[in-house]
């Protein structure tokens, strides 16, 4: 009797399964171009997302104040002009600090807020953390105006620090979320296990804790740079004369005058970006964490 129960089962299992391949192929004999819209629509949205890099790229090396299409020639006019500016090189300058500082505050402070939220069994924790990714769903102007407010009611001017705390705002969602994201597989049996081999808890978290969460940190830290760098509404309001960001530069410039300038500079904004995750990837090793 249990004999034939599984040859029953089995039957019918074999049943279903070519009752299934008999509507895959039905369905792939009913649209044969499936796999080929599928691939069109792909490079499509692709060649969308990047069309805007072309088109800047374009306008930095041709040679005309303009736009034209097809271009005329290849000149590289526009990024002597942007490197030979003491105005946009102090910019830029400017905005690398600024950047780089946002970057480690807002890494340290959201990698060990992330480590309380997910270790500590706070009270309220899906508060907390609505509160902290709250930045990502207020319009970065309004955050901007709230902090020039705040800062004019402390009299405290706009120094750097100010604006670097601004950025640190803005940019510490990324640094928590991508954290908690990590810690949300993590294997606490690791660290229990390095404590009961007489790790201090100390060296359990440099040696265990943080290498383990390290992909998460990282992605969070290149988030904060390139968020930083080229953030413009909150640095509109916090900038002073004199100390003034890439993104802020370019908005004045754009004011009087409009050329290949502009573009040079998104292409430099856009290389800096590229050549920051790709030095991450040659010390760091990107590749070992992320499968491309």
């Amino acid at each position: 009797m249990r004999s034939e129960m599984q040859t029953a089962a089995s039957n019918s299992a074999a049943l279903a399964a070519s009752r299934q391949a008999a509507s895959a192929r039905a369905a792939a004999a009913a649209w044969p171009y499936g796999r080929t819209l599928y691939l069109v629509l792909n490079i499509a949205i692709l060649v969308f997302l990047l069309a805007p890099i072309a088109i800047v790229a374009v306008f930095a090396l041709n040679p005309t104040p303009f736009i034209q299409f097809p271009p005329v020639g290849v000149s590289l006019r526009w990024f002597e002009k942007f490197f030979a500016s003491r105005d946009f090189m102090h910019a830029l300058g400017f905005s690398l600090e600024v950047a780089v500082l946002t970057t480690v505050s807002a890494t340290m402070l959201g990698a060990c807020a992330a480590l309380a939220l997910a270790r500590g069994n706070l009270p309220g924790t899906r508060l907390i953390v609505a509160t902290m990714l709250s930045p990502l769903m207020l319009p970065a102007i309004l955050t901007g105006l709230a902090l020039f407010q705040t800062y004019v009611l402390l009299d405290v001017g706009r120094p750097t620090w100010g604006l670097v705390g601004g950025h640190t705002l803005v940019t510490l969602p990324y640094v928590v979320r991508t954290t908690l994201a990590v810690l949300h597989n993590f294997d606490t049996r690791l660290e229990e296990a390095a404590r009961n081999l007489g790790a201090s808890p100390l060296r359990t978290f440099f040696e265990v804790t943080l290498p383990l969460i390290k992909p998460g940190v990282i992605a969070g830290a290149i988030f904060a740079f390139i968020v930083s760098f080229d953030q413009f509404p909150v640095s509109l309001f916090l900038v002073s004369p004199g100390n003034e960001t890439l993104p802020v530069t370019l908005f004045n410039y754009l004011k009087f005058d409009l050329d290949g300038t502009i573009g040079a500079a998104s292409v430099v904004s856009i290389v800096l970006a590229f050549v920051v995750v790709i030095g991450l990837d040659r010390t760091v090793g990107l590749r070992s964490y992320v499968k491309l």
